[in-house]
């Protein structure tokens, strides 16, 4: 029988001032003003079609966290937020002590709205630093320099949030050891609550795509990654996901929730949302993708905000289940399979067997775990959860 999870919220902004030449999310250089009373407003009914469309107020869930990523969303100013989070509330409760939080840029304007976007309810900044030397900066085509980044973060502990995350990057072009240790140094220094330290990836449809940078080998990034994960270790910092790392407590809720196989409502351009039904149905959700078309739905009966909608099939469940719960170091309560695929553990039981077998699991009467040999080959592990596809 499967019990809806966790409810939780993502909000798309789409715009930046400039593409990074590494970026893949849907984000859209800006080329005029931002239409931000339209687009805030839009965001609000693409909400109430999702309430109306999926019945949630039937059965209402407090929303768990909201996160509002982009894009670059401190180009939205603090009232427009403040705007666009009383609206949700009004549309579905918040729960006590609710997590709310946004990416922003370290640049010098956006900083300045940190404050303004505190009081509109945000209780937790992701700050986009990627790297503190200028030279790595230009070549990611950050627009923001290292002294602001190091003000940015120095702000985020000042105004009474709850949490804020740095995001950095490793494995940069041209990048050494010892400059990628470097980074990680003046990071820890800051002491933010949360750190996000991941390794650059060259993904499709990107300019880094079409002019490949010079990449450190992987020798080199083994030891980027060996060596930085002891710096953090060795600064109270707890490895909880893969490319999280926090203080004790400070884990990140949002992405708890969404790694946890949880529930989330997406709204805003090219977002995507999963939704369960107690009647069995899991489905998921994306948003049209170009803010042009996605505004065009606006207060417009035919023109829809809802891009693609599927049902997924029982068979798919299994790997999507445990695609996310391996990125978490944590154990994985064998209860939690059943109430968010509504499958019983029988399904899985021989593949289980299996993983045991080959020391990529571990287990108790209650959990599973998953062991180092099993991160190592996580893809084999996942593979093994894919459904089989019926020949033809």
């Amino acid at each position: 029988m499967l019990t809806p999870p966790a409810l939780s919220l993502y909000v798309h902004i789409p715009w930046c001032v400039q593409k990074c030449p590494y970026c893949d999310f849907n984000s859209h250089a800006l080329k005029a003003e931002i239409p931000e009373e339209e687009y805030i407003s839009a965001l609000l009914e693409d909400l109430d079609t999702d309430i109306q469309k999926y019945r949630l107020n039937e059965a209402p869930r407090p929303l768990h966290s909201i996160f509002i990523g982009g894009g670059t969303p401190s180009l939205i100013s603090a009232e427009g937020i403040e705007r666009l989070l009383k609206g949700i509330e009004a549309r579905i409760p918040f729960k006590p002590e609710i997590e709310i939080t946004m990416e922003a840029n370290p640049g010098t304007i956006e900083a300045e709205r940190f404050v303004g976007y505190r009081k509109a309810g945000v209780t937790r900044i992701s700050i986009g630093v990627q790297s503190f030397e200028q030279q790595k900066l230009e070549r990611l085509g950050r627009i923001h320099g290292q002294d602001e980044a190091v003000n940015a973060a120095k702000l985020a502990h000042q105004i009474g949030l709850n949490s804020f995350n740095l995001d950095l990057m490793h494995g940069l072009p041209d990048q050494s050891i010892e400059q990628a240790l470097a980074d990680l140094d003046k990071a820890i220094e800051l002491a933010p609550p949360h750190l996000s330290w991941y390794q650059l990836t060259i993904e499709p449809n990107t300019m880094f795509y079409y002019k490949p940078p010079t990449l450190p080998d992987d020798d080199d990034l083994w030891d980027i990654f060996e060596l930085g994960h002891q710096k953090l270790a060795a600064a109270g910092y707890v490895q909880y996901e893969i490319s999280g790392y926090s203080k004790p407590g400070y884990q990140c809720q949002h992405n708890l929730n969404y790694w946890r196989f949880g529930d989330y409502l997406g709204i805003g351009c090219g977002s995507h949302g999963k939704l369960s039904f107690t009647d069995g149905r899991i489905i998921r959700t994306t948003k049209v993708k170009h803010p042009r078309g996605y505004l065009a739905a606006y207060q417009n009966m035919v023109k829809p905000y809802l891009h693609t909608e599927h049902v997924v099939a029982d068979e798919d469940r299994p790997f999507e289940f445990f695609m996310n719960r391996f990125r978490l170091m944590e154990a994985c309560p064998k209860q939690d399979y059943v109430d968010t695929t509504g499958l019983p553990l029988s399904t899985i039981q021989e593949t289980i067997d299996w993983a045991l077998e080959m020391g990529y699991l571990s287990e108790t009467a209650t959990h599973w775990q998953i062991t180092e040999k099993g991160k190592l080959f996580l893809n084999d592990l996942l593979e093994a959860f894919m459904a089989e596809e019926s020949e033809e």
